[in-house]
């Protein structure tokens, strides 16, 4: 049997090249980690999907039986999970973050 839930991550990671799945919104964070994670992608310069989990309690359980990944904000590159805040935040001050955006052919926006 199908997980319509998962079907949707699915679908969301796939169409999307870089998803955040957060509680709030890229604009008005409504936790810290995932006010993090968005200040580090904003800082990168790449584009990004937030989707809130908060506003879907299906979605918010079902994200985290996708990954089997217990918590929020999680961040996935073309398809790929890459993490949570702490993950995110120590690839991007090691530079592993921004290499893997290139890795996946996901490229910064230049700044206007």
């Amino acid at each position: 049997m199908t997980n319509p839930v998962h079907e949707r991550i699915k679908s969301e990671i796939t169409e999307n090249p870089v998803v955040l799945y957060m509680k709030g919104t890229p604009v008005f964070p409504q936790c810290g980690f995932s006010a993090r994670v968005v200040q580090i992608l904003s800082h990168v310069g790449v584009p990004f999907k937030g989707v809130n989990v908060l506003e879907d309690m299906e979605l918010r359980e079902g994200i985290k039986s996708f990954t089997n990944w217990p918590t929020i904000p999680q961040l996935y590159v073309k398809g790929e999970f890459v993490g949570g805040c702490d993950i995110v935040m120590e690839m991007f001050q090691s530079g592993e973050l921004q290499s893997l955006l290139e890795e996946k052919g996901v490229a910064p926006q230049a700044r206007v």
